[in-house]
Order: structure tokens, then sequence, then C-alpha cells
């Protein structure tokens, strides 16, 4: 199950990286859902792909890419690095036409071989402080 969980997490990366969302249907569980303390309404699965619609939506170049992952049993966890340039209104804040790049983590929770739950942790201070939204310093 391990290489299975793995394989799977990658299409992650497809699914940021281009948005196509019959990715999402394919990695989740219907049943799906998401714990992110920054985001406590994107909780299950149609929330979740209308926030990456969102994201990419403001930042059209949105990257995400997978730097390490690790599975035991029913879990996986993963370090990843994601970055986008600012074009367009991003969740009510206008364009500020500029790059940010940023870390995270994640810890998905498998079942019947489709992510049933994952626990987000991202550097959202650091992305909103390149972005010119919060001060630096």
């Amino acid at each position: 199950m391990t290489e299975e969980m793995k394989a799977i997490t990658l299409r992650a990366e497809e699914l940021w990286n281009e948005g196509n969302m019959s990715i999402a249907d394919e990695m989740y569980a219907p049943s799906n859902v998401n714990h992110d303390p920054f985001l406590p309404e994107v909780n299950d699965l149609e929330s979740f792909k209308k926030y990456i619609t969102q994201v990419r939506e403001g930042m059209p170049d949105f990257q995400v890419k997978i730097e390490d992952m690790i599975a035991e049993n029913d879990k996986l966890a993963c370090r990843w690095v994601a970055s986008g340039t600012h074009k367009k209104d991003f969740f009510g804040i206008p364009a500020s036409g500029k790059k940010a790049t940023w870390t995270g983590m994640t810890i998905y929770r498998f079942e019947n071989g489709k992510i049933a739950e994952g626990w987000w942790n991202n550097d959202t201070f650091a992305m909103l402080q390149q972005l010119g939204i919060i001060p630096k310093g």
C-alpha cells in the first residue's frame, strides 16, 4: 500500500499544477474530509476543488512540487514547495504582480485506495509577506 499511496499523492502535483479537477475525483474519496486551520470552510472534496480553482485563478502560474514523502500503515506525510505570481484577485486581495514561494506539509489518511482525510500546515504568513500583503519585519 505504501507505494500506491505515494503514486496517488504524486498526482497532487498534476492536480494543482494543471487544475484538472477530474484528477481530484480519482485521488480523493467522495467523503474526503479536509483539515486546514487557515481555511476551515474548505472541509470537503467539493470545497477543496473550488479552493484549488480559486488559487489557480489568482496565481495562473501556480506550481507545487512534492519534496519528500514518508508512508506508514494508512497514512502518508509529504513536504512540498509551492509558488505562484499574484496576477489576479486572490481571495479578495487585488493583484500585486509579485511572485511568492512557500512551504508546507500535509498528512493524508488513505481508505480503499483513495485519500479519505488530509491535515494541512503551510507557511501562509511567508506567502502573504512576499506578496506585500503583510509587512516584513
